[in-house]
């Protein structure tokens, strides 16, 4: 049985990040086969609660406040609204129901009471139940864990030393600290992170290296391809070369055997052969629905017919 290990250095993931393609995608697909069940991909549904004017200054993010983007700002979504989204992605095969807030940080208060009532509802339903609502202190992950939230969503997006050049409203350090915060009140975490941002292999390299460090390691790892956003500084950024995206993948299967390396944002503009990679370099998991939050994304039956050509199966309950 392949190692769970921690210690890996940057100088070991460079070597697997660099091995020829064939090579580092049979060895992330053995490793796969050792820890999943084979041609098994998990479906999930992400939904926007609550939608733009965020204070951060992500420069991917068409959510953000500091850009003049045709994302309109919507207020927090009725828990009744809610629940019936959650049942249709439920009917549509998604096991995993996660919810998405433009906030910097969690407010207790009215709106964060409602979003644990919607927690509560979902988890009735026999889902897996994310949220990614930005910053939390460690009582108000408690609080997620006690209505029934299974995880919380945080990436770290890039490298420590491409960060700045992305976000200057949120260090480092506090993205590790709310995913300390999650860890402790028992919710797992779910960490990734984006390419296609204008970074170096290096960056990835990076990003990577400090996923692999977390111990334990995230049980979700997304990575998200980038989605190039109207009005944001990264509107007009170079197009990301496939193969890239599947050595990253193949490489987080490697380095985090036993994670769920989810294959998120950007399948829109994938082709089908690009997404057959990605499951053959160690992807087991999708968000389904026309839209990942404001990203465009491929339609149910697209995906179904796409997991039905590459002879994919999705899981069955949770």
């Amino acid at each position: 049985m392949t190692p769970i290990r921690y210690d890996w250095t940057r100088d070991e993931i460079r070597r697997i990040y660099g091995l020829p393609l064939p090579d580092l995608i049979f060895q992330a697909q053995s490793v796969h086969r050792e820890f999943h069940r084979a041609n098994e991909v998990q479906l999930c549904r992400l939904l926007s609660i609550k939608t733009g004017g965020c204070p951060e200054d992500c420069a991917y993010c068409s959510q953000s406040a500091h850009y003049k983007t045709s994302v309109a700002r919507e207020p927090l979504m009725n828990p009744v609204d809610v629940l019936a989204a959650a049942r249709r992605a439920k009917d549509e095969g998604a096991t995993r129901f996660c919810m998405g807030v433009a906030w910097r940080q969690v407010a207790d208060g009215k709106e964060f009471d409602s979003v644990l009532e919607m927690v509560r509802a979902v988890a009735a339903l026999d889902m897996e139940v994310c949220c990614t609502l930005g910053m939390l202190t460690e009582s108000q992950a408690l609080r997620l864990k006690d209505a029934g939230l299974t995880a919380y969503n945080h990436n770290l997006d890039t490298s420590p030393e491409f960060y700045g050049k992305i976000i200057t409203t949120r260090t480092y350090e506090d993205r590790l600290q709310t995913i300390a915060h999650v860890r402790r009140a028992g919710i797992t975490v779910c960490c990734g992170g984006i390419v296609g941002m204008g970074e170096s292999d290096e960056d990835r390299i990076g990003l990577l290296h400090q996923l692999a460090q977390l111990c334990p390691h995230p049980e979700s790892v997304p990575i998200n391809a980038l989605v190039p956003g109207e009005g944001t500084p990264l509107e007009n950024a170079e197009e990301l070369d496939s193969l890239v995206l599947v050595r990253t993948i193949a490489t987080a299967r490697l380095l985090m055997p036993g994670s769920r390396v989810r294959l998120a944002a950007g399948r829109r503009q994938m082709s089908r052969e690009t997404e057959a990679l990605c499951f053959l370099a160690g992807a087991n998991s999708i968000f389904m629905g026309e839209k990942l939050l404001t990203a465009p994304n491929p339609s149910v039956d697209q995906d179904a017919s796409m997991l039905h050509s590459l002879g994919l199966k999705a899981m069955q309950g949770v």
